[in-house]
C-alpha cells in the first residue's frame, strides 16, 4: 500500500483579516480534542458556528450535514427571498433562522409568513465561517462581503477556480485546505470520481484514468433546462478529468462527457491502469474499506439510477439523500491489467462530506486528513463495511 504524506499549510497573505479568528480557533481546539474515542472531550469542545448561504438543492443538504455535525453549530440559512425550499423550511416550522440575502424582497418574503432573522451581513457577522452555495458566479460577488468582515468561506464547484486559495478534496488533498481562508469543492461529478480514483491510488498508485460520464441534465424540479428527448456530447477533456489533474496531478486522465435528459444521478465508467496489478477482489476489498464508497449488485435490484433514488426515499433519509457513491459490483473487472468499472453519483448530496471536511481543513479543526475526514464520517454515520 502507498503511504500517502501530507503537509499543513500556513494561511497565505491573503488571509490576513481572517488570521486572528483563526489563530484564536486553533488555540481553543486541539487535534487530542477529536480523538473519536473520547467523546466527553469532544462535547466540551467550542462549537463552530457556521452559516449557510444559498438554501436551494445543495444549501438544504448543508445545512443538514452541519447540524448532525456535533462539534458544530448552523446559525442560520440566507437566500434572495421566498423560494419554495425556504416556504417549505417555514412549513417545518423553521427549523433555522432565515437571513435574507436581498432586504428589497422583504415585503415578499413576510407575505410568505417567513420570519427574517436579519440580513446577508449579519449571518456572516456571527459566523466562524460561510458555506456559499449559491448559483455560479454570485458566490464571487458575495465573496467581498466574507473577505469584509475577515470571515473564510467554501464555495461549491460551480464557481471559477479563481474565488478560491485551493481546490479541495477531504481525501485527495485535505493538506493543502489547512488553514486557508477561501476553498473551493469539486463538481458533484469529480467529488464521487476523485474518491474512486484516490482509494486505488493509495493502494498501487494510479498512472492513468480513462473517464466516461453519462451525466443527469438537470436535478428534479429545474424546470429552466426545458423539456428535452436528446442527447448532448462534449468535447473531449471533459471537465471532470481536467479537475481531476488539478486535484492529484500525479495522475493523467482525460474522457467523454455525454448529458442525458434523467434527474436521478449520474454514471461514470472508470478505466484506470495501475502502477501495480491488482485483481479483481483486491479492487472490491479496497472500496469495501472506503466509507464513502459503497458496492451494490445489480442482481439484487440495482439495476441503474432510478433504483438507487428509490431505495433512498426507501431508507427515509433526510431529502432522500445519499452520501456515498455506488460501485456496480458487476461491473468491476481487469481487462490487459486495466481496472474497469462503473458507479452511480448522487449528484444532490454526495458533496456534503467533502464541504464538511473543508470547514475542518480551513479553520484546523484538525490538520491531519484521516482525522477530518474521520469525524465528518462519524457524525453523517459513514463507516467502513
Amino acid at each position: 500500500m502507498i503511504e500517502r504524506h501530507y503537509m499543513s499549510e500556513t494561511p497565505s497573505a491573503s488571509v490576513a483579516n481572517g488570521a486572528h479568528l483563526l489563530n484564536q480557533i486553533r488555540q481553543t481546539w486541539s487535534i487530542e480534542a477529536f480523538d473519536s474515542k473520547n467523546a466527553q472531550q469532544e462535547e466540551a469542545q467550542l462549537m463552530i458556528k457556521v452559516g449557510v448561504v444559498g438554501y436551494g438543492v445543495i444549501g438544504l443538504r448543508l445545512a443538514t450535514g452541519v447540524s448532525l455535525q456535533k462539534d458544530m453549530e448552523l446559525i442560520g440559512v440566507a437566500d434572495v427571498g421566498p423560494t419554495l425550499t425556504i416556504r417549505a423550511l417555514g412549513e417545518r416550522g423553521m427549523p433555522y433562522d432565515f437571513y435574507l440575502a436581498k432586504p428589497e424582497n422583504r415585503p415578499q418574503v413576510e407575505r410568505a409568513g417567513i420570519p427574517i432573522s436579519g440580513t446577508l451581513e449579519d449571518l456572516v457577522q456571527k459566523c466562524d465561517i460561510i458555506l456559499d452555495a449559491t448559483s455560479a458566479g454570485v458566490g464571487a460577488r458575495n465573496k467581498d462581503v466574507y473577505v469584509r468582515h475577515g470571515k473564510p468561506a467554501v464555495f461549491q464547484g460551480g464557481e471559477s477556480g479563481d474565488v478560491a486559495d485551493v481546490f479541495f478534496h477531504g481525501y485527495a488533498n485535505y493538506g493543502q485546505g489547512v488553514g486557508q481562508q477561501f476553498l473551493k469543492l469539486t463538481s458533484c461529478n469529480t467529488t464521487g470520481l476523485i474518491r474512486a480514483v484516490d482509494c486505488i491510488d493509495r493502494e498501487v498508485g494510479v498512472k492513468n484514468v480513462v473517464l466516461t460520464i453519462v451525466r443527469r441534465v438537470a436535478d428534479p424540479g429545474d424546470y429552466h433546462r426545458g423539456l428535452t428527448n436528446a442527447l448532448k456530447v462534449d468535447s473531449v477533456p471533459s471537465h471532470q478529468a481536467t479537475d481531476l489533474m488539478l486535484i492529484m496531478p500525479h495522475v493523467k486522465a482525460t474522457g467523454v462527457l455525454v448529458h442525458t435528459p434523467v434527474t436521478h444521478g449520474h454514471f461514470i465508467s472508470v478505466n484506470i491502469k495501475p502502477k501495480k496489478q491488482m485483481s479483481k477482489d483486491e479492487v472490491l476489498k479496497a472500496f469495501h474499506r472506503h466509507p464513502r464508497i459503497r458496492i451494490v449488485r445489480i442482481e439484487d435490484g440495482f439495476q441503474g439510477n432510478a433504483a438507487i433514488f428509490r431505495y433512498a426515499r426507501d431508507l427515509a433519509s433526510p431529502h432522500s439523500d445519499l452520501y456515498s457513491i455506488f460501485v456496480f459490483e458487476e461491473t468491476v473487472t481487469i481487462f490487459e491489467g486495466n481496472i474497469i468499472f462503473g458507479f452511480h453519483v448522487p449528484q444532490e448530496a454526495v458533496v456534503i462530506p467533502e464541504t464538511i471536511d473543508a470547514v475542518r481543513a480551513a479553520l484546523r479543526m484538525q490538520e491531519i486528513p484521516a482525522e477530518g475526514v474521520g469525524m465528518t464520517n462519524k457524525y453523517l454515520n459513514l463507516s467502513q463495511v
